[in-house]
C-alpha cells in the first residue's frame, strides 16, 4: 500500500519521504516512483526516539512537510487472545497504535506551521468490527480510529485536516510483513466471499482522493462499506455473521 501511495502521490507532483523498517522495499519503490522525487528513511516507527528525529531529517531533504499518511501496520497470528503471548500483543500495539501516535506527535508542530496540511491515519474495517483470531489487531486499529477522530475534534479550527481511513481486504503484503501465515479457513472465506480483495492501486487512489477532499472518514472496498452499514444497524448480528463465515480462523 505504501508503494502505491508513493507512486500516485509523485505522479500528482508531490515529493514523498518514505519511512519503513525495510530499506530494500523502499529502494524498489524509489525506482518505481522516481528517485529524484522521494527520500528514504529507515525507521522502526515503534521507536519513539527514532521517530522524533524524523521531522528534521525530512525537512533537511524536502524543505517542508505538508502531510503525513500513517499507513504502517501489522496483523497478529490468527489465534485467540487466550493463546496469544504478551510480546506479540505488545508488538501489534507498538506498531499499529503507538507508531501512529509517535508519528503524529512528531510531525504535528511542523504541520501547524503550514498554510494547509493534513494527517491521514489508516485504521481498518477491523477498527470498527472485530474478526475471529484478530481481537488484538482490531483493538489496536480501534484505538487508531478514536485517536484520529479525537485529533479531528482538536484540529478542526486549524489549518490541519484529519482523515481516518478504514480499508477492507486489500491485496498487499501485510501477512508477509507481519510474519503471519494465511490460515486455510481464511483462504476459504476469501474464496467464497462476494467481496474480493481490492487491488492496492485502486485502494491508494481512494485514500488520496479522500485526503484531497479533506474527508473526515472513508471506507475502502465494498466489504468495508457493507460491514460498516451492517455493524451500525446490528453489531451483534454483524459479528455473529463474521464468526459463522470465517469458521473460527486459526493458524
Amino acid at each position: 500500500m505504501g508503494r502505491e501511495l508513493t507512486i500516485q502521490l509523485v505522479k500528482k507532483g508531490a515529493r514523498v519521504a518514505m519511512a519503513d523498517i525495510h530499506e530494500h522495499t523502499m529502494r524498489e519503490t524509489a525506482e518505481a516512483a522516481g528517485k529524484e522525487k522521494v527520500s528514504m528513511h529507515v525507521l522502526d516507527i515503534s521507536d519513539r526516539a527514532a521517530v522524533e528525529k524524523l521531522p528534521q531529517e525530512v525537512i533537511a531533504h524536502h524543505g517542508v512537510v505538508d502531510g503525513v499518511i500513517n499507513n504502517a501496520g501489522i496483523i497478529q497470528p490468527f489465534v485467540d487472545v487466550v493463546e496469544l503471548e504478551y510480546p506479540v500483543i505488545e508488538r501489534v500495539f507498538n506498531i499499529n497504535f503507538y507508531g501512529t501516535l509517535y508519528m503524529t506527535k512528531a510531525f504535528l508542530p511542523k504541520l501547524l506551521e503550514r498554510p494547509v496540511a493534513h494527517i491521514a491515519n489508516v485504521s481498518s474495517m477491523g477498527g470498527f468490527i472485530p474478526f475471529p483470531g484478530q481481537a488484538i489487531y482490531s483493538a489496536s486499529k480501534a484505538a487508531v480510529k478514536i485517536f484520529t477522530e479525537g485529533l479531528y475534534s482538536e484540529l478542526k479550527e486549524t489549518n490541519v485536516g484529519v482523515t481516518v481511513i478504514h480499508p477492507g481486504a486489500i491485496n498487499t503484503n501485510i501477512m508477509t510483513n507481519s510474519g503471519v501465515g494465511t490460515p486455510a479457513s481464511a483462504k476459504a472465506a476469501e474464496e467464497n466471499s462476494s467481496y474480493k480483495t481490492l487491488p492496492a492501486d485502486e485502494a491508494a487512489a481512494i485514500m488520496i482522493k479522500a485526503i484531497e477532499k479533506t474527508k473526515f472518514r472513508v471506507t475502502v472496498g465494498s466489504d468495508a462499506g457493507m460491514l460498516d452499514i451492517f455493524y451500525r444497524i446490528s453489531p451483534k448480528r454483524a459479528i455473529d455473521m463474521i464468526v459463522k463465515k470465517m469458521g473460527g480462523m486459526k493458524q
